[in-house]
């Protein structure tokens, strides 16, 4: 444009598609379009209203230095917290009496979640009441032959018997009340045994160890299981894990204690969390290191199996001028931002630096100081075709 022929006053005015070009057509042809509008050679210029600037919700900015964020991109995935997780198993063969909880189920700690009948079960139980009695008696001929032996009518050797009697009772009876401790039964029950009936003895209860949600159900009524079986798994979802798969290329760069910005593919969730934990060594088939997040979800949004993104802030840069993203417009192929003059707002074409996913540096074109479009750019871009067209606010 800065090219064209000075024109004289005499020379009329020839407009092409709404912009001054010399060999567009010749007078006569300009004269037959009196209509339309006339847009300026060297630069093209959007007017409007304070009122309009706000219907198109236009932003204005000053330009001015700034700080360009280093950051890195990683994919992970959310995960449930290991922490807050439990796979419960019978820990004895049995049959399954009763299921009571499904998946999606919430329970409490203690909850019962299914009763088994194990005869397994029974004999362990019953190996404990035994015990007590076998105990009861051991003490009972233990106190009756020392008072014989105190009292020189019974023999030493019949004396020592019974004090051995009475400790091998002490022990058989502490290791069946250990093996009812390692079925998870508490202290309470364990004492309240010989008070209930004999058909309980054969019933077990699966109990939650921790509240949470059922996750996972491999029961049903009438089936069998071994001690190891898998019957139910809860997880407390409050908290998520977010793993991050950390490429070699960026080992150096992430540490733990660093903020990062999570957001779910497609969009729909985002969050911030904090790196609690860089995994020390690299996965023999991702060759990848773990980067892991304790991500707070008290509405339970963050589902375990989301793929996600976490941008880390690695290094921050100091550069002379700097504007979102959002002001660049792409104008005739070419980068501009949009710049209020006394006329109007004027596309101004920018040379560009670095940039990250939200700024970019400009090297040439705008001016620290300046009053700039930051927000709606897309819109004046549209009213100054209109303009050209001659049917918006360009002119």
């Amino acid at each position: 444009m800065n090219d064209l022929p000075r024109m004289t006053s005499a020379l009329p005015a020839l407009v092409c598609a709404g912009l001054l070009l010399a060999g567009c057509g010749s007078g006569e042809a300009a004269q037959e379009n009196p209509g339309q509008p006339h847009v300026q050679a060297e630069e093209r210029i959007v007017s409007l209203t304070a009122a309009e600037l706000d219907e198109f919700e236009i932003q204005l900015a000053t330009a001015a230095p700034g700080t360009l964020s280093v950051a890195v991109t990683l994919p992970g995935e959310v995960r449930v917290n290991q922490d807050r997780f439990a796979h419960i198993v019978p820990r004895i063969p049995g049959f399954v009496h009763s299921a009571n909880k499904s998946v999606g189920d919430a329970v409490r700690a203690g909850e019962v979640l299914a009763v088994l009948d194990s005869r397994d079960l029974a004999d362990t139980k019953s190996d404990y009441l035994a015990g007590l009695e076998r105990l009861e008696l051991a003490e009972a001929t233990f106190r009756r032959e020392e008072s014989l032996f105190q009292k020189k009518i019974s023999s030493e050797q019949e004396y020592l018997e019974a004090r051995q009697g009475l400790a091998e009772a002490r022990i058989a009876l502490r290791a069946a009340r250990q093996k009812l401790l390692a079925l998870g039964f508490s202290e309470a029950y364990i004492e309240a045994l010989p008070e209930q009936p004999e058909h309980a003895l054969v019933h077990y209860e699966l109990t939650a160890p921790i509240s949470g949600a059922v996750i996972e159900r491999h029961i049903s009524q009438g089936e069998a299981l071994s001690a190891d079986a898998v019957a139910f798994a809860i997880a407390d979802l409050s908290t998520v894990w977010v793993d991050l798969n950390v490429f070699q290329k960026d080992l150096d760069l992430v540490r733990e204690g660093q903020p990062v910005d999570l957001v779910t593919t497609g969009r729909q969730l985002r969050g911030q969390g904090t790196i609690q934990y860089v995994r020390p060594i690299v996965g023999e088939e991702t060759r990848t290191a773990i980067a892991r997040i304790v991500l707070g979800n008290p509405d339970g949004r963050w589902k375990p199996g989301l793929f996600v993104s976490g941008t880390i802030t690695v290094d921050a840069v100091a550069v002379p001028l700097v504007v979102p993203r959002s002001a660049l417009i792409m104008l005739d192929d070419r980068t501009v931002v949009f710049v209020e003059t006394d006329e109007g707002l004027v596309p101004k074409p920018v040379t560009l630096g670095r940039e990250t996913q939200t700024h970019t540096e400009i090297t040439a074109g705008l001016t620290p100081g300046a009053r700039y479009v930051a927000q709606g750019g897309f819109a004046l871009k549209a009213e100054l075709e209109k303009g050209e067209r001659g049917e918006g606010h360009a002119h």
